[in-house]
């Protein structure tokens, strides 16, 4: 590996229902600087994101529930 383990998080998010959504909700998480990557699905309805850091829960959720999308779960 490159010197470091992959932190990797799943968000349920309800409320997505198109394109744009996913996208809406893919900018805003790559904008924070300690996601590296988003992968969005709109038909499991959830987000998937590899973090470069650790970030608090807290901080996706409320991200995410500001652009007017409900958080189910994060694991």
């Amino acid at each position: 590996m490159f010197g470091g383990e992959r932190i990797t998080k799943i968000i349920e998010i309800e409320g997505m229902s198109c394109g744009h959504c996913t996208k809406k909700v893919e900018m805003a998480l790559k904008d924070l600087k300690e996601v590296k990557s988003v992968n969005i699905s709109l038909e499991n309805k959830n987000a998937e994101i590899v973090l470069k850091k650790e970030i608090e829960d807290d901080i996706l959720k409320n991200l995410i529930e500001d652009l007017g999308y409900k958080v189910i779960n994060i694991k």
